[in-house]
């Protein structure tokens, strides 16, 4: 399948592809240039749809940064973040070599349960606390799409960006680990209305409601992320671990709890800086 054609694409980005990728497989493809990691999306053709194939290519990917990765950038070819999950996966034949999901709903809670988690495995490391992680998105993140841009910590927008969480309208609920981030992102009653409805969130709402972090034009979106990611990488590796999961714990935890986390790390950063770390 031929890439598309970088003039009339803003978000393909010739600087991506100077290393020899790490993993390229089922529509994923993970780049490493030192520090910085990119998982891209690769199949434009079909609006960068999601699969079980493609979900396990996630997961690959986050098992293969080696450990000079401290930004992870999500990015997308083609017009399309991505237009969520490939409905083929509701047919009776499903993907080939794959068990359709009406076999899987056939099959024992256990199975089906199993089944699931390891979807789910492919939106969960984006998360992980020596990481910082950075979806740039354009065009439909929908469903499964803009799941996958909620599992990272940052967004960067295109001013065409369009999400929206079509699930419920298909009798289904969104189940990967998109409901956690969009409840703390924009509150309880704008996600359920967001996803009961299924409506478009455009750039303007997303990024003032904090869906995202910035919006920018469409040819200045990779721009946006390669500033973004030399801020983020300006500052010592310790301390970004280390302020990322006081923040991510902030919420779980009371305000006397917090304050203790607070002082116990920067005893920690304390001690590291005077030379007397572990």
């Amino acid at each position: 399948m031929a890439s598309p054609d970088p003039a009339t694409d803003p978000v393909t980005d010739p600087a991506h592809d100077n290393n020899d990728p790490v993993l390229d497989q089922d529509g994923v493809r993970l780049t490493v240039d030192d520090a910085i990691a990119t998982v891209t999306l690769t199949n434009p053709a079909k609006r960068n749809a999601q699969s079980p194939a493609l979900w396990r290519a996630l997961t690959a990917a986050g098992r293969a940064l080696p450990g000079t990765v401290r930004v992870v950038v999500l990015r997308a070819e083609g017009k399309s973040f991505s237009a969520g999950l490939d409905r083929q996966a509701f047919t009776p034949e499903g993907f080939d070599g794959e068990p359709s999901f009406l076999d899987l709903a056939r099959g024992t809670d256990a199975a089906l349960d199993a089944a699931l988690a390891e979807y789910q495995d492919a939106f969960t490391w984006w998360r992980r606390s020596d990481l910082i992680s950075v979806a740039a998105v354009q065009g439909h993140a929908i469903g499964a799409g803009f799941q996958l841009a909620l599992a990272c910590d940052l967004r960067v927008v295109a001013d065409d960006v369009q999400f929206a969480m079509r699930e419920t309208g298909l009798g289904l609920v969104p189940d990967l680990t998109g409901t956690h981030p969009l409840v703390s992102l924009v509150g309880y009653a704008r996600a359920l209305e967001i996803c009961v409805t299924g409506r478009f969130v455009q750039a303007a709402e997303a990024e003032r409601t904090g869906l995202a972090n910035l919006a920018v034009p469409a040819d200045q979106l990779d721009a946006a992320v390669q500033d973004l990611t030399a801020a983020l990488l300006a500052a010592p590796r310790d301390a970004v671990i280390e302020t990322k999961a006081l923040l991510r714990g902030a919420q779980e935890r009371s305000y006397e709890d917090q304050r203790a986390a607070e002082r116990q790390a920067q005893g920690r950063r304390f001690r590291d800086l005077a030379g007397l770390g572990e």
